[in-house]
């Protein structure tokens, strides 16, 4: 009798649904102005702006777990646990992303919110560990895994400057955190060859 592996697919049909109801949360906690005036609306610029910003790192992360699902070759026990580490860290931006717009943009919240996107940053490196196979790791060249492994550190410093620096410049520890998140847009990092970039073709 063959021994049966898991399947990613139901990794990956899990995990979409979770980050359906992420958002969908996010969506819900967005509240009209209280009068029918631009004067209003402006004022609601930091539940627009958090609001957007995690929008698009939720949208970020969804397409690198994606890419690393298509990477990986099983859903092993370590793969399975780490992906739901990734996942509750993920499912604490709305909290952080409605109490910085309420707040509007204070030192604490602002901090708490960083924590929060370096969490989210160890995880998924933890999670890119177990999806990459020794086989795909060894297929990638010696420039792309330097590539991807400066990407993760800098990537994860620059997180861990943010959180500190909204104790002291709340708006500029948040600015930061949207530099980095541009540092993510490719799953694959910046410089790695197309033909290796098409491992997630299977």
């Amino acid at each position: 009798m063959t021994r049966r592996t898991p399947n990613t697919e139901r990794v990956g049909a899990f995990s979409d649904g979770v980050f359906a109801v992420i958002i969908t949360i996010m969506v819900l906690e967005l509240k009209p102005p209280e009068h029918p005036s631009f004067a209003a609306l402006a004022l609601l610029w930091p539940t627009a702006l958090s609001y957007a910003v995690s929008y698009i790192f939720i949208a970020i992360v969804w397409v690198n777990h994606h890419y690393l699902l298509h990477m990986a070759e099983e859903a092993t026990p370590k793969l399975i646990w780490w992906n739901f580490a990734h996942l509750f860290m993920v499912s604490l931006i709305p909290f952080s992303t409605a109490w910085t717009a309420t707040s509007r943009m204070a030192a604490v919240p602002v901090f708490v919110y960083a924590a929060i996107f370096v969490l989210v940053n160890i995880a998924y490196l933890a999670f890119e560990c177990e999806a990459l196979s020794p086989a795909e790791t060894r297929a990638a060249s010696n420039r792309v895994r330097k590539i991807r492994r400066a990407r993760s550190v800098l990537t994860l410093g620059f997180f861990l400057v943010a959180m500190l620096i909204s104790l002291r410049f709340p708006l500029g520890g948040f600015a930061l955190v949207c530099c980095v998140l541009f540092a993510y847009l490719r799953p694959e990092p910046p410089g790695a060859p197309r033909n290796e970039s098409s491992l997630i073709d299977k």
